[in-house]
């Protein structure tokens, strides 16, 4: 009797780890389906209302496209061409000149470090909305420790995020999402539109 009750626990429990599993590669699989949705090579745009709780609050558009990227909000327009980066500040009239491969252009982002590796995932679904749950592995290197990413659970876009990096965290509702059909001139920097009134500073 002993031993089939061992054997049964020990059966049950190869289910139970099978089952997780399959749950966590399919919570995966999910989340990168969205992920290329927002960086794959077709391009997306969106519209982003985010809260670095205690530290930093901004909306604007942004737009990506493999390595290039463009944002707007109130203060910034932000051009990345993937190899250059030109941010225009509205009030000052002033224009930054980045180096792309330096990181300098980019102070908020560069702090949002992770590959898709570098979690374990899981899900929950439910009505309108399909919640993936991601957890640092052990060992990993990202500065992304946690994260809460609600999808469509229809179409798998993103609708909001919640995501811990060291000490805080950042909440980030996604609106007006669009994946494809992004023009490679929208990361062009338009020179010939600020001239006269503008200053260039050369930060490269």
């Amino acid at each position: 009797m002993m031993k089939r009750i061992c054997l049964l626990l020990i059966a049950l429990s190869v289910s139970v780890a099978s089952f997780c599993d399959n749950s966590q590669e399919e919570a995966r699989r999910i989340f990168e389906d969205a992920y290329n949705q927002v960086f794959g090579p077709q391009g997306c745009t969106l519209h982003y209302d985010v809260n670095l709780v205690g530290v930093y609050k901004t909306e604007g558009t942004i737009w990506y496209k493999g390595k290039k990227s463009k944002f707007e909000d109130k203060k910034v327009i932000q051009w990345n061409d993937g190899v250059t980066a030109y941010g225009l500040f509205k009030k000052k009239k002033t224009i930054e000149i980045y180096d792309v491969q330096s990181g300098k252009h980019d102070k908020y982002g560069s702090k949002f470090k992770f590959t898709l590796d570098d979690f374990d995932y899981s899900m929950e679904s439910g009505g309108e909305n399909i919640v993936i749950t991601l957890k640092q592995r052990s060992g990993a290197k990202g500065t992304v420790k946690q994260a809460k990413v609600a999808l469509d659970a229809r179409t798998h876009s993103p609708k909001y995020a919640k995501i811990k990096v060291a000490l805080f965290w950042a909440n980030i509702r996604i609106t007006d999402f669009k994946s494809g059909g992004i023009s490679d001139n929208i990361f062009v920097f338009p020179r010939g539109s600020y001239g006269e009134g503008y200053r260039y500073i050369d930060k490269r």
